[in-house]
């Protein structure tokens, strides 16, 4: 439920530029960035209601898969997945013109709304998970690469490969790689106070919801774990 002594935060800036170390600060402050446009906000309006904003991040030394997630690995194991810098191609941007065709309003109108024009630099380091099929271009999502986290920046796929749930396993790919890569939080973005259509980034463990007060708090509500865990 919205408190309504709640302080309304909305901040803004852009940076061309911003170092690993910085990057972990932003995010831990909840922060997000769409290429060089860097902002929080605490509050949004979610289908005619008033909703609280809530960052998320995952501890990646605590996390274990869910027996879900494990079938949508083992759903997609025969998909080959490329992870490197990000390079907005000809496919990349065929792919977003046929995910788009999933929203009804609010429709993005680039790729551009959501990376820069020098995407895997600017304004920091940042990575693509490409998911094929043979060699047509299923997925794709878009990481930053900071000092010690990652965080998660857009995904998109084909709608007709909605059935191999593609967007949570490109999550669970960058989950992977940050693991891997020794980071200790993973951000997967906002999701809002309430059932919206962001709750799918909720269905991970060892998930912390930032309080708007500084400070991050573990979440045990927002799934329900599995009888069968497994560490990446």
């Amino acid at each position: 439920m919205l408190d309504l002594d709640t302080a309304f935060i909305n901040e803004e800036f852009h940076a061309e530029a911003v170092s690993g170390i910085e990057m972990d600060d932003l995010l831990a402050n909840g922060w997000r960035h769409f290429g060089t446009h860097f902002f929080r906000y605490n509050l949004n309006v979610y289908e005619f209601d008033i909703r609280q904003v809530i960052p998320l991040r995952i501890r990646l030394a605590d996390f274990s898969l869910t027996k879900s997630q494990r079938r949508i690995l083992r759903k997609n194991a025969d998909l080959r997945t490329e992870i490197r810098p990000i390079v907005v191609t000809d496919k990349t941007e065929e792919l977003f013109e046929r995910h788009k065709l999933r929203f009804h309003h609010g429709t993005p109108d680039s790729i551009y709304d959501f990376v820069s024009r020098k995407p895997a630099k600017t304004p920091c380091r940042a990575m693509e998970i490409c998911v094929y099929e043979d060699n047509n271009l299923l997925a794709a999502s878009f990481l930053d690469i900071a000092e010690t986290s990652s965080s998660g920046i857009y995904a998109i796929f084909d709608p007709k490969a909605s059935s191999r749930s593609p967007g949570i396993f490109t999550m669970l790919k960058e989950i992977e790689y940050s693991i891997e890569n020794g980071k200790m939080f993973y951000y997967q973005g906002y999701c809002y106070e309430g059932e919206s259509f962001y709750d799918y980034k909720k269905r991970f463990r060892a998930i912390e919801q930032y309080e708007w007060n500084g400070n991050w708090e573990s979440v045990k509500e927002f799934h329900r774990p599995d009888a069968e865990t497994l560490s990446f």
